[in-house]
């Protein structure tokens, strides 16, 4: 799974995703949680959107918190994926994500990133769903996929990170479901690197860049 990532945008993120409108604010965010409002790109527009998939037909909105990933392997089939995999994909900008390796009864958090670049894109659905009075809630997931080689000691599931050349067919409306199927898979492992870093990563209070700073520990098992 994806449970937390980071997004620093830098002074060259509208030109990278090719977007024309800016948002009022564009934080660096270094430990992106679930229920956050962060940036989506659909089509050539930038929008804040919850991280929690929320289903047009729910009722009940913390549903969102169960949905933060959508599997590959499924997601033509899930009810609540299914729609926004034909209609309502998305691009969610990122810089980096964590992911949490056993080590007996422990949980060690890794920062993994690309890198040759500072900003790419994990695919992603979304989904706008209206309270009894109208309001509306526009939400995403992060679409995962088994691990490359790089992940595998680290989880089983890490995000569909898409190419860059990828993305604007991704967003298609009209695009085939065979190539798009196609794109859910593992990043080449030598095009990342992954990393130990500090604990507090665990917390949603801390949020700076000593987060995805390296750490010195010995109970980290050896990625290859």
């Amino acid at each position: 799974m994806c449970g937390s990532y980071s997004i620093v945008p830098g002074d060259k993120f509208y030109q990278r995703f090719n977007i024309s409108q800016a948002l009022d604010s564009l934080k660096s965010n270094y430990n992106v949680k679930p229920g956050y409002m962060m940036p989506v790109i659909t089509g050539k527009m930038l929008s804040l959107m919850k991280w929690g998939l929320i289903p047009s037909w729910a009722k009940d909105p913390s549903i969102g918190y169960k949905m933060i990933n959508a599997r590959a392997e499924s997601v033509m089939e899930k009810p609540s994926f299914r729609k926004p995999f034909a209609k309502q994909r998305c691009l969610i900008p990122a810089s980096g994500f964590y992911e949490w390796q056993k080590a007996g009864i422990e949980k060690l958090p890794f920062f993994i990133r690309l890198k040759s670049v500072d900003l790419f894109s994990f695919a992603g659905l979304y989904d706008i769903w209206k309270d009894a009075r109208g309001k509306e809630i526009s939400s995403y997931t992060i679409i995962t996929t088994g691990p490359n080689e790089l992940i595998a000691p680290i989880h089983n599931r890490m995000p569909v990170i898409l190419e860059k050349e990828s993305e604007e067919n991704w967003l298609e409306e009209s695009a085939d479901m065979s190539k798009l199927i196609g794109m859910l898979k593992p990043f080449p492992e030598n095009k990342m690197e992954a990393y130990p870093v500090s604990r507090a990563v665990n917390y949603g209070g801390n949020n700076s860049e000593e987060l995805i700073k390296p750490v010195k520990t010995e109970k980290q098992v050896t990625l290859f």
